[in-house]
């Protein structure tokens, strides 16, 4: 399986746990021309940014390591287009980030962060 293919599967693990713990899932892989934020979701009346890491091992150290200062400033600089074009100005935005292990039995182990960098939009 290609790094393109395992990050597919990650990112919809990821849409399924959130759905299942009562996110509503807006967007997946939304293209801007600021950058691409891999899931948009809402609850409780505020936006939530995930960035989905997914990883076969540790080997190269945790997938939340990879979400670095300027992967972040993408994010935001796309998160902020988003919330431009739709009209969510007063919208709450977090920013969270998803680890998703693949299992070799097919299964997924995900970790969730919550708030796991800050902006100053919413």
């Amino acid at each position: 399986m290609n790094t393109k293919v395992l990050g597919n599967r990650g990112e919809a693990a990821a849409a399924d746990y959130l759905a299942a713990k009562g996110y509503e899932i807006r967007e997946r892989q939304y293209r801007s021309p600021m950058g691409e934020i891999d899931l948009i979701a809402s609850r409780d009346g505020a936006l939530i940014f995930a960035e989905v890491k997914t990883r076969r091992s540790t080997r190269y150290g945790a997938p939340a390591s990879a979400v670095d200062f300027r992967k972040q400033r993408r994010i935001i600089n796309a998160a902020t287009w988003y919330v431009e074009q739709k009209g969510y100005i007063d919208m709450p935005c977090r920013f969270d980030v998803i680890e998703v292990y693949a299992m070799p039995d097919g299964k997924y182990e995900i970790t969730h962060y919550e708030n796991a960098f800050d902006t100053d939009i919413g």
